[in-house]
């Protein structure tokens, strides 16, 4: 049987937009790494953008997953710079081969510095990279602490945490995790 991480990635097109939401300690960075290294076993460029782990702290978590039994985690890039965001992530990716996958840890806090754009934009920004150049991005995302396992088991698109508002629609893909379950829709 394929991992989850496997089934996501073949379900992403070229061009697409994820939105990778759960709420703390149900998986969501697991899955983006694990995502990144079955891309990277695909032969695609594959990037973390954190603005929340070390580099360090990042490839422990990568060999923990790899077994670093074939060396694929070093063949993914880390990226951990406090400059990420939308202008960062198209100039870093420019010029990278369609099916580029990037995984952006995490969304609520691409916006957190004031000389940021309004996250909006950013996303805006980003939507536009991807459409022109196939790059795939993924965006890990909190859940907002409403989210209620009893009236639903798994969250939706409606409980993420948004503290500066974007259009939800701007997202292709959605994938959210609870409790083991992974459950993958269209967002648009």
């Amino acid at each position: 049987m394929n991992s989850p991480s496997k089934v996501l990635l073949s379900r992403l097109t070229d061009g697409d937009l994820l939105l990778l939401g759960a709420r703390p300690g149900h998986g969501k960075t697991l899955l983006g790494l694990q995502l990144l290294l079955d891309a990277v076993r695909e032969g695609r460029r594959a990037v973390f953008f954190t603005l929340e782990y070390t580099e360090s702290e990042t490839r422990k978590r990568i060999h923990s997953l790899d077994g670093d039994a074939h060396g694929l985690g070093d063949k993914l890039e880390i990226v951990t710079s406090n400059d990420i965001s939308a202008d960062y992530i198209v100039q870093y990716l420019s010029g990278s081969p369609r099916g580029t996958i990037a995984v952006i840890d995490y969304l609520q806090i691409l916006d957190q510095q004031r000389s940021k754009p309004a996250l909006s934009d950013q996303m805006l920004v980003l939507r536009e990279f991807t459409r022109q150049t196939g790059a795939i991005l993924g965006f890990i995302s909190q859940i907002d602490r409403s989210f209620d396992p009893e009236r639903e088991p798994i969250p939706v698109v409606r409980d993420i945490r948004l503290p500066n508002p974007i259009e939800l629609g701007t997202f292709s893909k959605a994938c959210f995790l609870h409790n083991g379950e992974v459950r993958l829709q269209d967002a648009a």
